[in-house]
């Protein structure tokens, strides 16, 4: 027999907890003469079974249930399946842990927080050292943020010796320029990079240009070609975030985005370039989309994870509408203008071992 005290050191329990298991029933104890209170092996024995059944995550209640009458089946099957379900969250958020701290891949977690807190995800981005360019390239193509300073140090390898970095021709740049249904006099181009659209936009317009990038050596780059074509004194630059343009609202009647405004998502620049256009201002932009209903299986996987928001061209007009814009005109990009991009990054990959290894990945 055991006083409450001797019990409850037996077992680990407060004489407060004995004392509510006693009035709900789980032990009987019998008072002596004397009033102190007297528990049998039975009590100590039972009180050792509902701890196991409590470490399964059973409750009290359920305990009590389990041990005065048959096993509810349905009832331990439930209370399994929320174990289970805790425990595959638990793995879950010690994978991001361990993920954060450069143990792991994180790019199944920029992509959930891409969608679900995109401006709070790319503030904390730079706060971990990514410049913003990097950081919205981890973004949006939800890269993993362990692995991304040898990707872009791979990158920059590989295309630091190309001039263009994305598809594009300058038959494309002029038949775009041609839809644009009155001469520019005030072209804003957003993601210039080293200046081969800038150069054939100033070649064949008369319009001030306002050539913007986050890359300072590739503006160097865009105006030394400008110089060496004769149109640099139309042109200026100005090293800035496309997310945050640092310039008059509505003074351009043009803006002319080639292959940069998937950086930021093409909905987000459809929506927040369009203050800087003046009243009738028009905007161009070019961007990777499916030409066909039923992509290939494994390039539509592939994709998926090098560029999430990749839609249709029917979607991105819809988004245009919605963002205030009437379509002018639509167009595929020639086959020579992939064709050119592809002989110059085959090119650039014979020529960089490192360039060798991104290919084989």
């Amino acid at each position: 027999m055991y006083r409450i005290s001797e019990l409850a050191e037996r077992v680990g329990l407060s004489r407060t907890t004995l004392l509510y298991y006693e009035k709900i029933g789980l032990i009987k104890g019998k008072r002596l003469e004397n009033s102190y209170r007297m528990y049998s092996d039975k009590d100590l024995q039972r009180l050792k079974l509902i701890q196991q059944l409590q470490a399964g995550g059973l409750t009290l209640k359920e305990c009590q249930a389990c041990l005065d009458a048959k096993i509810d089946r349905e009832l331990l099957q439930g209370r399994l399946k929320t174990l289970d379900d805790e425990i595959a969250q638990k793995q879950r958020s010690r994978d991001l842990l361990a993920a954060l701290l450069g143990e792991g891949d994180t790019k199944a977690w920029h992509t959930e927080a891409g969608k679900s807190a995109p401006d709070a995800h790319l503030e904390w981005l730079i706060k971990q050292g990514f410049n913003e360019k990097e950081a919205l390239r981890l973004k949006w193509l939800s890269k993993n943020m362990n692995e991304h300073d040898q990707y872009m140090a791979d990158f920059m390898h590989v295309f630091n010796a190309l001039d263009r970095w994305g598809p594009g021709s300058e038959i494309d740049t002029l038949r775009a320029l041609g839809a644009v249904p009155f001469k520019p006099e005030n072209i804003l181009e957003i993601g210039c990079g080293r200046g081969i659209a800038t150069t054939v936009l100033a070649q064949n317009t008369d319009a001030k240009i306002t050539a913007l990038d986050n890359e300072t050596t590739a503006l160097a780059r865009m105006m030394e070609r400008a110089t060496q074509a004769g149109v640099a004194d139309r042109i200026e630059t100005v090293c800035a975030s496309m997310t945050d343009i640092p310039l008059e609202k509505g003074q351009f009647d043009l803006i002319w985005a080639e292959g940069s405004a998937y950086v930021m998502g093409v909905n987000n620049a459809l929506k927040q370039w369009r203050s800087l256009l003046s009243g009738n201002g028009v905007l161009v932009l070019s961007d990777m989309v499916w030409s066909v209903e039923s992509p290939n299986p494994a390039i539509k996987e592939f994709l998926a994870g090098e560029y999430p928001d990749l839609t249709t061209a029917g979607v991105r007009i819809e988004q245009a509408k919605a963002a205030g814009y009437a379509v002018l005109d639509t167009f595929t990009m020639s086959k020579e203008a992939w064709d050119a991009i592809t002989r110059r990054w085959a090119s650039a990959c014979l020529n960089s071992k490192q360039a060798c290894r991104i290919r084989r990945h």
